[in-house]
Protein backbone atom coordinates (compact mmCIF):
# COMPACT_ATOMS: atom_id res chain seq x y z
CA UNK A 1 0.00 0.00 0.00
CA UNK A 2 1.47 2.91 -1.10
CA UNK A 3 2.03 5.55 1.47
CA UNK A 4 2.95 9.66 2.02
CA UNK A 5 5.16 9.95 5.45
CA UNK A 6 6.41 13.66 4.02
CA UNK A 7 4.48 16.44 3.21
CA UNK A 8 5.99 19.15 0.71
CA UNK A 9 4.60 22.06 0.39
CA UNK A 10 5.15 22.64 -3.16
CA UNK A 11 3.95 19.34 -4.64
CA UNK A 12 0.50 19.82 -1.67
CA UNK A 13 -0.05 22.67 -3.44
CA UNK A 14 0.34 21.16 -6.98
CA UNK A 15 -1.97 18.79 -5.78
CA UNK A 16 -4.64 20.73 -4.43
CA UNK A 17 -5.38 22.61 -7.78
CA UNK A 18 -2.48 25.07 -8.11
CA UNK A 19 -2.11 28.69 -6.90
CA UNK A 20 -4.97 30.26 -7.91
CA UNK A 21 -6.98 27.51 -6.77
CA UNK A 22 -5.95 27.72 -3.69
CA UNK A 23 -6.41 31.58 -3.23
CA UNK A 24 -9.77 30.81 -4.85
CA UNK A 25 -10.84 28.90 -1.64
CA UNK A 26 -8.89 30.80 0.42
CA UNK A 27 -11.03 34.00 -0.40
CA UNK A 28 -14.35 31.46 -0.83
CA UNK A 29 -13.78 30.68 2.93
CA UNK A 30 -12.69 34.14 4.10
CA UNK A 31 -16.69 35.51 2.91
CA UNK A 32 -18.17 32.62 4.06
CA UNK A 33 -16.91 32.84 7.48
CA UNK A 34 -17.99 36.45 7.44
CA UNK A 35 -21.76 35.87 6.97
CA UNK A 36 -23.09 32.28 7.24
CA UNK A 37 -22.27 32.24 10.96
CA UNK A 38 -24.66 35.46 11.13
CA UNK A 39 -27.24 34.41 8.65
CA UNK A 40 -30.13 34.15 11.42
CA UNK A 41 -28.59 37.58 12.99
CA UNK A 42 -29.14 39.18 9.84
CA UNK A 43 -32.74 37.96 9.06
CA UNK A 44 -33.40 39.08 12.55
CA UNK A 45 -32.00 42.57 12.56
CA UNK A 46 -31.80 43.52 9.48
CA UNK A 47 -34.86 42.01 7.36
CA UNK A 48 -36.87 42.05 11.04
CA UNK A 49 -38.13 38.20 10.49
CA UNK A 50 -38.98 36.30 13.30
CA UNK A 51 -36.27 34.15 14.77
CA UNK A 52 -38.47 31.27 14.11
CA UNK A 53 -39.04 32.18 10.75
CA UNK A 54 -35.89 32.71 10.23
CA UNK A 55 -34.65 29.17 11.15
CA UNK A 56 -37.34 27.45 8.72
CA UNK A 57 -35.99 29.29 5.46
CA UNK A 58 -32.46 28.32 6.20
CA UNK A 59 -33.49 25.28 6.85
CA UNK A 60 -35.27 24.68 3.63
CA UNK A 61 -32.06 26.05 2.01
CA UNK A 62 -30.06 23.44 2.97
CA UNK A 63 -32.69 20.67 2.30
CA UNK A 64 -33.22 22.31 -1.11
CA UNK A 65 -29.65 22.12 -1.82
CA UNK A 66 -29.57 18.49 -1.06
CA UNK A 67 -32.11 18.10 -3.96
CA UNK A 68 -30.11 19.50 -6.16
CA UNK A 69 -26.69 16.66 -5.37
CA UNK A 70 -28.37 14.40 -8.08
CA UNK A 71 -27.93 16.85 -11.11
CA UNK A 72 -24.32 18.15 -9.58
CA UNK A 73 -23.11 14.57 -9.69
CA UNK A 74 -23.90 14.19 -13.43
CA UNK A 75 -22.54 17.25 -14.58
CA UNK A 76 -18.92 16.33 -12.86
CA UNK A 77 -19.35 12.69 -14.44
CA UNK A 78 -19.90 14.38 -17.71
CA UNK A 79 -16.30 16.11 -17.13
CA UNK A 80 -16.76 19.23 -15.63
CA UNK A 81 -14.64 20.74 -12.72
CA UNK A 82 -13.33 24.07 -12.12
CA UNK A 83 -17.01 24.84 -14.06
CA UNK A 84 -18.44 23.19 -11.32
CA UNK A 85 -16.41 24.72 -8.51
CA UNK A 86 -16.46 28.37 -9.96
CA UNK A 87 -20.65 27.76 -10.29
CA UNK A 88 -21.18 26.82 -6.58
CA UNK A 89 -19.99 29.95 -6.03
CA UNK A 90 -21.79 32.20 -8.21
CA UNK A 91 -24.79 30.60 -7.33
CA UNK A 92 -23.99 31.89 -4.07
CA UNK A 93 -23.21 35.44 -5.30
CA UNK A 94 -26.68 35.48 -6.27
CA UNK A 95 -28.21 34.66 -2.70
CA UNK A 96 -26.42 37.35 -1.35
CA UNK A 97 -27.66 39.43 -4.17
CA UNK A 98 -31.45 38.71 -2.46
CA UNK A 99 -30.50 39.33 0.54
CA UNK A 100 -29.09 43.03 -0.07
CA UNK A 101 -32.10 43.45 -2.07
CA UNK A 102 -34.72 42.16 0.23
CA UNK A 103 -36.89 44.87 2.33
CA UNK A 104 -37.62 44.80 6.05
CA UNK A 105 -40.18 41.79 6.89
CA UNK A 106 -39.67 40.17 3.11
CA UNK A 107 -39.38 36.90 4.19
CA UNK A 108 -39.69 35.00 0.53
CA UNK A 109 -36.75 36.70 -0.60
CA UNK A 110 -34.96 36.16 2.28
CA UNK A 111 -36.20 32.21 2.24
CA UNK A 112 -34.89 32.84 -1.83
CA UNK A 113 -31.83 33.89 -0.93
CA UNK A 114 -31.15 30.76 1.70
CA UNK A 115 -32.04 28.45 -1.23
CA UNK A 116 -29.27 29.85 -3.35
CA UNK A 117 -26.80 29.98 -0.47
CA UNK A 118 -27.65 26.36 0.45
CA UNK A 119 -27.70 25.61 -3.01
CA UNK A 120 -23.80 26.42 -3.57
CA UNK A 121 -22.78 25.37 0.09
CA UNK A 122 -24.06 21.87 -0.62
CA UNK A 123 -22.73 21.74 -4.36
CA UNK A 124 -19.20 23.04 -3.28
CA UNK A 125 -17.67 19.78 -1.54
CA UNK A 126 -18.27 17.35 -3.85
CA UNK A 127 -17.26 19.94 -6.73
CA UNK A 128 -14.30 20.45 -4.85
CA UNK A 129 -12.98 16.27 -4.09
CA UNK A 130 -13.73 16.08 -7.76
CA UNK A 131 -10.95 18.79 -9.03
CA UNK A 132 -8.60 17.28 -6.22
CA UNK A 133 -9.27 13.56 -7.26
CA UNK A 134 -8.56 14.76 -11.03
CA UNK A 135 -5.39 16.41 -10.21
CA UNK A 136 -3.83 14.15 -7.76
CA UNK A 137 -4.11 10.45 -6.89
CA UNK A 138 -3.07 8.06 -4.53
CA UNK A 139 -2.38 9.44 -0.90
CA UNK A 140 -0.83 12.32 -2.03
CA UNK A 141 -4.94 13.23 -2.99
CA UNK A 142 -5.26 12.38 0.55
CA UNK A 143 -3.16 14.54 1.71
CA UNK A 144 -4.65 17.62 -1.05
CA UNK A 145 -8.36 16.98 0.16
CA UNK A 146 -7.18 17.62 3.66
CA UNK A 147 -5.14 20.65 3.14
CA UNK A 148 -8.23 21.94 1.43
CA UNK A 149 -9.90 21.20 5.05
CA UNK A 150 -7.55 22.80 6.47
CA UNK A 151 -7.28 26.15 4.29
CA UNK A 152 -10.92 26.14 4.73
CA UNK A 153 -11.18 26.11 8.14
CA UNK A 154 -8.65 28.84 8.70
CA UNK A 155 -10.37 31.06 5.93
CA UNK A 156 -14.05 30.52 7.96
CA UNK A 157 -12.22 31.47 11.25
CA UNK A 158 -10.63 34.01 9.87
CA UNK A 159 -13.67 35.68 8.40
CA UNK A 160 -15.75 35.06 11.84
CA UNK A 161 -13.46 36.87 13.93
CA UNK A 162 -13.73 39.66 11.70
CA UNK A 163 -17.34 39.83 11.13
CA UNK A 164 -17.09 39.80 15.02
CA UNK A 165 -15.35 42.51 15.43
CA UNK A 166 -17.47 44.37 13.38
CA UNK A 167 -20.98 43.31 14.89
CA UNK A 168 -21.05 46.23 17.02
CA UNK A 169 -22.07 48.07 13.87
CA UNK A 170 -25.48 46.92 14.40
CA UNK A 171 -27.61 45.65 10.80
CA UNK A 172 -25.37 48.33 8.60
CA UNK A 173 -22.77 46.45 9.81
CA UNK A 174 -24.11 43.01 9.06
CA UNK A 175 -25.53 44.74 5.40
CA UNK A 176 -21.81 45.61 4.59
CA UNK A 177 -20.50 42.01 6.08
CA UNK A 178 -23.33 40.66 3.63
CA UNK A 179 -21.83 43.02 0.87
CA UNK A 180 -18.13 41.91 1.06
CA UNK A 181 -19.04 38.30 1.01
CA UNK A 182 -20.85 38.79 -2.33
CA UNK A 183 -17.52 40.13 -3.98
CA UNK A 184 -15.76 37.73 -2.30
CA UNK A 185 -17.80 34.86 -3.69
CA UNK A 186 -17.54 36.64 -7.01
CA UNK A 187 -13.78 36.72 -6.95
CA UNK A 188 -13.19 32.96 -5.88
CA UNK A 189 -16.07 32.19 -8.58
CA UNK A 190 -13.91 34.07 -11.21
CA UNK A 191 -10.16 32.35 -9.83
CA UNK A 192 -11.41 29.18 -9.59
CA UNK A 193 -13.02 28.89 -13.21
CA UNK A 194 -9.59 30.58 -15.11
CA UNK A 195 -8.46 27.19 -13.61
CA UNK A 196 -9.61 25.90 -16.55
CA UNK A 197 -10.04 21.82 -15.68
CA UNK A 198 -11.75 19.28 -16.83
CA UNK A 199 -11.90 15.92 -18.20
CA UNK A 200 -13.39 14.00 -21.11
CA UNK A 201 -15.53 11.09 -19.43
CA UNK A 202 -13.80 7.92 -18.38
CA UNK A 203 -15.04 5.25 -20.82
CA UNK A 204 -16.26 2.62 -18.96
CA UNK A 205 -13.79 -0.62 -18.49
CA UNK A 206 -15.38 -4.05 -19.98
CA UNK A 207 -17.12 -5.64 -16.99
CA UNK A 208 -20.02 -2.86 -16.17
CA UNK A 209 -17.10 -1.05 -14.13
CA UNK A 210 -17.99 2.37 -15.48
CA UNK A 211 -22.40 0.78 -14.29
CA UNK A 212 -23.98 2.77 -11.18
CA UNK A 213 -22.46 4.68 -8.66
CA UNK A 214 -20.90 1.97 -6.12
CA UNK A 215 -24.08 1.95 -3.49
CA UNK A 216 -21.50 2.07 0.04
CA UNK A 217 -24.89 1.46 2.08
CA UNK A 218 -23.06 1.16 5.49
CA UNK A 219 -20.46 3.90 4.82
CA UNK A 220 -23.10 6.50 3.94
CA UNK A 221 -25.47 5.62 6.86
CA UNK A 222 -22.51 5.75 9.12
CA UNK A 223 -21.73 9.00 7.61
CA UNK A 224 -24.64 10.17 9.14
CA UNK A 225 -23.96 9.77 12.73
CA UNK A 226 -20.25 10.64 11.93
CA UNK A 227 -21.14 13.98 11.34
CA UNK A 228 -22.74 15.15 14.16
CA UNK A 229 -18.82 15.38 15.07
CA UNK A 230 -19.22 18.51 13.17
CA UNK A 231 -21.79 20.05 15.18
CA UNK A 232 -20.61 19.11 18.88
CA UNK A 233 -18.21 22.38 19.37
CA UNK A 234 -20.50 24.72 18.17
CA UNK A 235 -24.09 23.44 19.58
CA UNK A 236 -23.92 20.30 21.99
CA UNK A 237 -20.75 21.50 23.76
CA UNK A 238 -22.11 25.23 24.21
CA UNK A 239 -25.21 23.87 25.14
CA UNK A 240 -24.12 21.66 28.07
CA UNK A 241 -21.39 24.24 29.04
CA UNK A 242 -24.45 27.22 29.13
CA UNK A 243 -27.53 25.72 30.44
CA UNK A 244 -26.75 22.96 31.91
CA UNK A 245 -23.16 23.73 33.37
CA UNK A 246 -24.30 27.62 33.74
CA UNK A 247 -20.47 28.05 33.01
CA UNK A 248 -19.53 30.96 31.27
CA UNK A 249 -19.69 31.59 27.22
CA UNK A 250 -16.09 32.37 27.12
CA UNK A 251 -15.90 28.31 28.02
CA UNK A 252 -17.68 27.55 24.19
CA UNK A 253 -15.75 30.18 22.60
CA UNK A 254 -12.69 28.52 23.88
CA UNK A 255 -13.48 25.56 22.83
CA UNK A 256 -14.41 26.45 19.29
CA UNK A 257 -11.08 28.51 18.69
CA UNK A 258 -9.64 25.53 19.84
CA UNK A 259 -11.32 22.88 17.51
CA UNK A 260 -10.34 25.17 14.43
CA UNK A 261 -7.06 25.85 15.48
CA UNK A 262 -6.58 22.08 15.83
CA UNK A 263 -7.95 21.73 12.36
CA UNK A 264 -6.00 23.80 10.74
CA UNK A 265 -2.66 23.11 12.02
CA UNK A 266 -3.20 19.14 12.31
CA UNK A 267 -5.25 18.12 9.89
CA UNK A 268 -2.40 17.10 7.25
CA UNK A 269 0.06 16.11 9.46
CA UNK A 270 -2.70 13.55 10.60
CA UNK A 271 -4.08 12.52 7.77
CA UNK A 272 -0.33 12.26 6.10
CA UNK A 273 0.72 9.88 9.49
CA UNK A 274 -2.42 7.64 9.51
CA UNK A 275 -2.02 7.06 5.42
CA UNK A 276 0.43 3.86 6.91
CA UNK A 277 -3.15 2.53 7.06
CA UNK A 278 -6.03 1.43 4.86
CA UNK A 279 -8.68 4.27 4.28
CA UNK A 280 -11.43 2.29 5.81
CA UNK A 281 -9.59 1.20 8.93
CA UNK A 282 -8.95 4.79 9.92
CA UNK A 283 -12.34 5.80 9.35
CA UNK A 284 -13.72 3.47 11.59
CA UNK A 285 -10.65 4.38 14.01
CA UNK A 286 -12.36 8.18 13.93
CA UNK A 287 -15.54 6.08 15.39
CA UNK A 288 -13.98 4.97 18.24
CA UNK A 289 -11.62 8.07 19.29
CA UNK A 290 -15.40 9.94 18.53
CA UNK A 291 -17.36 7.45 20.83
CA UNK A 292 -14.34 7.95 23.41
CA UNK A 293 -14.52 11.72 23.44
CA UNK A 294 -18.60 11.07 23.84
CA UNK A 295 -17.62 8.78 27.25
CA UNK A 296 -15.47 11.78 28.23
CA UNK A 297 -18.12 14.41 27.80
CA UNK A 298 -20.45 11.99 29.87
CA UNK A 299 -18.43 11.60 32.74
CA UNK A 300 -16.69 15.19 32.60
CA UNK A 301 -20.85 16.61 33.44
CA UNK A 302 -21.70 14.18 35.62
CA UNK A 303 -23.37 15.32 38.58
CA UNK A 304 -20.77 16.07 41.50
CA UNK A 305 -17.93 16.65 39.08
CA UNK A 306 -16.14 19.82 40.30
CA UNK A 307 -14.21 21.15 37.40
CA UNK A 308 -17.14 20.18 34.66
CA UNK A 309 -16.06 22.95 32.48
CA UNK A 310 -12.66 22.58 31.83
CA UNK A 311 -13.37 19.18 31.60
CA UNK A 312 -15.53 19.72 28.82
CA UNK A 313 -12.97 21.56 27.20
CA UNK A 314 -10.29 19.15 28.13
CA UNK A 315 -12.27 16.30 26.28
CA UNK A 316 -13.57 18.53 23.06
CA UNK A 317 -9.90 18.00 22.08
CA UNK A 318 -10.21 14.89 21.99
CA UNK A 319 -13.57 14.85 20.00
CA UNK A 320 -11.47 17.05 17.54
CA UNK A 321 -8.84 14.73 16.96
CA UNK A 322 -11.56 12.26 16.04
CA UNK A 323 -13.15 14.83 13.49
CA UNK A 324 -9.62 15.42 12.31
CA UNK A 325 -9.25 11.73 11.53
CA UNK A 326 -12.62 11.12 10.26
CA UNK A 327 -12.24 14.33 7.92
CA UNK A 328 -9.03 12.77 6.40
CA UNK A 329 -10.31 9.29 5.73
CA UNK A 330 -14.19 9.68 4.90
CA UNK A 331 -13.92 11.58 1.81
CA UNK A 332 -10.81 9.89 0.36
CA UNK A 333 -12.43 6.39 1.24
CA UNK A 334 -15.17 7.77 -1.52
CA UNK A 335 -12.94 8.63 -3.60
CA UNK A 336 -11.04 5.67 -3.47
CA UNK A 337 -13.76 3.78 -3.86
CA UNK A 338 -15.79 5.22 -6.82
CA UNK A 339 -14.73 4.39 -10.43
CA UNK A 340 -13.58 7.32 -12.81
CA UNK A 341 -16.23 7.26 -15.04
CA UNK A 342 -19.32 7.42 -11.99
CA UNK A 343 -16.78 9.97 -9.50
CA UNK A 344 -19.23 12.34 -9.39
CA UNK A 345 -22.38 10.89 -8.48
CA UNK A 346 -20.49 8.82 -5.83
CA UNK A 347 -19.23 12.32 -4.15
CA UNK A 348 -23.02 13.34 -4.90
CA UNK A 349 -24.64 10.88 -2.71
CA UNK A 350 -21.85 10.96 0.08
CA UNK A 351 -22.60 14.53 -0.04
CA UNK A 352 -26.08 13.77 1.04
CA UNK A 353 -25.82 11.86 3.64
CA UNK A 354 -23.40 14.49 5.10
CA UNK A 355 -25.86 17.27 4.18
CA UNK A 356 -28.91 15.04 5.63
CA UNK A 357 -26.54 14.74 9.31
CA UNK A 358 -25.57 18.09 9.45
CA UNK A 359 -29.71 19.12 8.71
CA UNK A 360 -30.92 16.45 11.40
CA UNK A 361 -28.24 17.20 13.77
CA UNK A 362 -29.07 20.40 15.93
CA UNK A 363 -32.37 19.00 16.34
CA UNK A 364 -31.04 15.79 17.25
CA UNK A 365 -28.71 17.10 19.71
CA UNK A 366 -31.03 19.54 21.41
CA UNK A 367 -33.96 16.86 21.87
CA UNK A 368 -31.20 14.67 23.51
CA UNK A 369 -29.95 17.29 25.65
CA UNK A 370 -33.29 17.50 27.06
CA UNK A 371 -33.54 14.24 28.09
CA UNK A 372 -29.94 14.55 30.40
CA UNK A 373 -26.13 13.50 29.94
CA UNK A 374 -26.81 10.33 29.52
CA UNK A 375 -29.14 9.90 26.53
CA UNK A 376 -27.13 13.10 24.88
CA UNK A 377 -23.15 11.41 25.34
CA UNK A 378 -24.61 7.89 25.69
CA UNK A 379 -26.45 8.26 22.91
CA UNK A 380 -24.17 9.29 20.28
CA UNK A 381 -21.04 7.12 21.58
CA UNK A 382 -23.72 4.01 20.87
CA UNK A 383 -24.66 5.34 17.51
CA UNK A 384 -21.31 5.85 16.72
CA UNK A 385 -19.55 2.81 17.62
CA UNK A 386 -22.19 1.00 15.66
CA UNK A 387 -21.20 3.30 12.42
CA UNK A 388 -17.72 2.08 12.93
CA UNK A 389 -18.81 -1.71 13.43
CA UNK A 390 -20.39 -1.00 10.14
CA UNK A 391 -17.40 0.89 8.16
CA UNK A 392 -15.05 -1.89 9.01
CA UNK A 393 -17.14 -5.09 8.09
CA UNK A 394 -18.60 -3.30 4.95
CA UNK A 395 -17.28 -5.28 1.18
CA UNK A 396 -15.58 -2.72 -0.95
CA UNK A 397 -17.22 -2.97 -4.26
CA UNK A 398 -14.42 -2.83 -6.28
CA UNK A 399 -11.92 0.57 -6.35
CA UNK A 400 -11.17 2.83 -9.97
CA UNK A 401 -9.39 0.74 -11.90
CA UNK A 402 -5.45 1.86 -12.96
CA UNK A 403 -4.90 3.23 -16.31
CA UNK A 404 -8.76 4.17 -17.26
CA UNK A 405 -8.82 7.43 -15.73
CA UNK A 406 -8.60 10.05 -19.30
CA UNK A 407 -6.34 12.99 -18.82
CA UNK A 408 -7.41 16.44 -17.34
CA UNK A 409 -7.28 19.28 -19.95
CA UNK A 410 -7.87 22.69 -20.17
CA UNK A 411 -11.09 24.27 -21.55
CA UNK A 412 -11.01 24.95 -24.91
Amino acid sequence: MATTTEIHPRALLRASGGPRYAVALAVDALGTGLLRPFLLLYGVMVLRLSASGTGIAMTAGVVAGLVCMPAVGRWIDRGARSTVVAASMLVRVLGVALLLAAPAGHAWLFAAAALFLGIGNQAWPAAHAALVATVAHGRERDAALAGGRALRNAGLGAGALLATACLAGGATALQALAAVTGLAYLAAAALAWSVRLRTRPAVPAKGGVGGPAPRMRALLAANVVYVFCLNVPEIAVPLVLVTQLHASPLWSAGVFVANTVLVVTLQVPVTVLMSRFSRRTVLALAGVVLAASYLGFLAATSPGHRWSAPAVAAVSLVCAIGEIIYAGSATALVTALAPAPVLGRALARFQLSTGFGLAVSPAVITALASCGPLALWGGLAASTLLSASAVATEKDQGTRPAGRRRPARADS
